[in-house]
């Protein structure tokens, strides 16, 4: 069974919004995607992915926290800065 967020249109549109802050983040930095990776510790072709929106290709990204936390590190920004304002409701309704 796909997990509830993979099938969110919601979702996808909100990994994008965070994948072009990581964009616009590392631009004001003047920083290479190849540098941003090796500071967060992930590979170069996962972070560009990232910066997409994108874990798979047609998949949206979900990022572990632990990635969130060294990406934010490595960006010297808050997580919270890296999210987006106003997430898609996630739960499964009642």
């Amino acid at each position: 069974m796909a997990h509830r967020i993979e099938l969110s249109a919601e979702w996808g549109a909100y990994a994008g919004e965070l994948g072009r802050t990581l964009a616009r983040i590392r631009h004001e930095r003047g920083l290479s995607q190849e540098r941003v990776a090796a500071m967060a510790g992930i590979s170069s072709t996962q972070y560009q992915k990232y910066e997409k929106g994108q874990s798979r290709p047609g998949g949206p990204m979900n990022p572990t926290l632990v990635n969130l936390i060294a990406l934010s590190q490595a960006l010297g920004v808050t997580v919270a800065e890296l999210l987006p304002p106003s997430p898609p409701d996630l739960t499964m309704g009642a």
